[in-house]
């Protein structure tokens, strides 16, 4: 079975139905009935969030499941401090969590997939100029 995490682009940001999905994965439950969500503010966190480093990221903890930060940053073959950074961001979003085993830290996903949808608000895209093009 095939667990999805839903990213909507919107308002608010509502991360309780992804806190409460992996505090029900966390206790041994099946949570994949309910689908998971989470609302991303604006197009700036939508970007830092799904940034080509940080999908590289996920996509080795979702292949490999490195039992260590070290670890996932030598598959990515990038500075362990740069990973730490990403990752711990990545943890802070809600898009994985970070198990303490031992000294380690282990990214863990609890997705197999990422479905995004929304509608792309065009303000947000302006500059702030004022000055129309021709």
């Amino acid at each position: 079975m095939t667990r999805t995490l839903h990213v909507y682009i919107g308002t608010g940001p509502d991360r309780s139905d992804l806190r409460q999905t992996l505090d029900t994965l966390d206790k041994g439950g099946d949570a994949a009935s309910e689908p998971s969500q989470l609302v991303v503010e604006s197009l700036e966190t939508f970007g830092r969030m799904f940034r080509p480093t940080n999908l590289e990221l996920l996509e080795a903890i979702g292949e490999h499941e490195p039992d260590s930060i070290r670890e996932l940053a030598r598959l990515v073959d990038r500075h362990p401090p740069e990973v730490t950074q990403n990752v711990t961001e990545l943890a802070d979003y809600g898009l994985i969590e970070l198990n303490q085993a031992g000294n380690a830290k282990q990214p863990r996903l609890w997705y197999d997939e990422i479905e995004i949808s929304g509608d792309i608000p065009l303000h947000e895209l302006d500059s702030g100029s004022s000055t129309a093009a021709p």
